[in-house]
């Protein structure tokens, strides 16, 4: 037995013992797929398969038993779902479980929650006797039950601090690797790695992480430059210069949800009474 595997996908290929080995090209070969996760394709495969199997049918359950609102979602293989009702919530988390085994999936028991979040969670848990409500991580930022400064309810997304250390960490190894190059080369592509972190991470409300993110990434640049030569002791009055220089300053680039989501147009099309598209195992009828 051997076992093959290429970038996260491994491939299991069972055959006889080499002593009895046939010809090659009458050699029977059994592949059998062992895992795919976080492949360049697990992905694209994540949603051709979810879709069937999550989305429509999410879609009907919400039509046929949500006795409130319900709003789902989905990211690839990452999706949460809210609901207006406890009860709902309940339901169809059991229901969606053996929905899945079906399919012979399962959800990730340390990932998945049933939590209480929303406008009227602070209230009712403090009603209980319980603390703040509890966040949750999606796509790489924490969601905070916040207040606006008039007292209002709002979602508060900042980034999670592990994938901000995972960056940094990166950038810390990369930098020692471009130790002797010329400053100008240092900042032109700090200049790119920080912009990409903010193109991504730049929303509303994250905007002290993305300060705290431009400082460390100054403060590493700083000790990488003093690591050259045992006679530089670069300041750090010169390491906030090249930072003022080469690294973008931190501010929101995202509108906010409400105007980034507004419908400006009316739901009416030509087509809207076109129903659902059916599946069918033997092709269209």
């Amino acid at each position: 037995m051997r076992e093959l595997s290429s970038g996260h996908t491994g491939i299991r290929i069972d055959h006889l013992p080499e002593t009895s080995l046939p010809p090659a090209h009458n050699r029977p070969l059994e592949a059998e797929v062992i895992f795919c996760v976080q492949g360049a394709i697990s992905p694209l495969l994540a949603n051709v398969y979810l879709h069937y199997v999550l989305d429509l049918w999410a879609e009907r359950w919400r039509r046929r038993e949500a006795t409130g609102d319900m709003i789902i979602v989905r990211y690839a293989d990452d999706f949460i779902v809210g609901f207006q009702h406890e009860a709902d919530a309940r339901r169809f988390l059991d229901t969606m479980r053996e929905r899945l085994q079906e399919f012979a999936l399962s959800l990730h028991p340390e990932k998945t929650r049933l939590i209480e979040f929303g406008r009227l969670a602070v209230e009712n848990r403090k009603r209980r006797g319980l603390g703040k409500p509890e966040t949750f991580t999606f796509l790489g930022f924490i969601f905070i039950c916040s207040k606006t400064r008039r007292g209002k309810f709002q979602i508060k997304r900042k980034s999670g601090r592990d994938r901000m250390r995972v960056k940094l960490q990166a950038i810390k190894q990369e930098l020692r690797r471009r130790m002797h190059q010329p400053i100008p080369e240092q900042g032109k592509w700090l200049k790119q790695v920080v912009t990409g972190y903010f193109n991504y991470h730049a929303v509303p409300t994250n905007g002290p992480t993305l300060t705290a993110f431009r400082f460390h990434v100054t403060n590493l640049w700083r000790r990488t430059l003093r690591r050259r030569s045992q006679k530089d002791w670069t300041i750090w009055e010169r390491a906030a210069r090249l930072a003022n220089d080469w690294l973008p300053k931190p501010r929101i680039l995202h509108p906010w949800p409400d105007a980034r989501f507004a419908v400006r147009h009316p739901r009416w099309e030509p087509y809207a009474r076109i129903g659902p598209v059916r599946f069918c195992a033997g092709g269209a009828r």
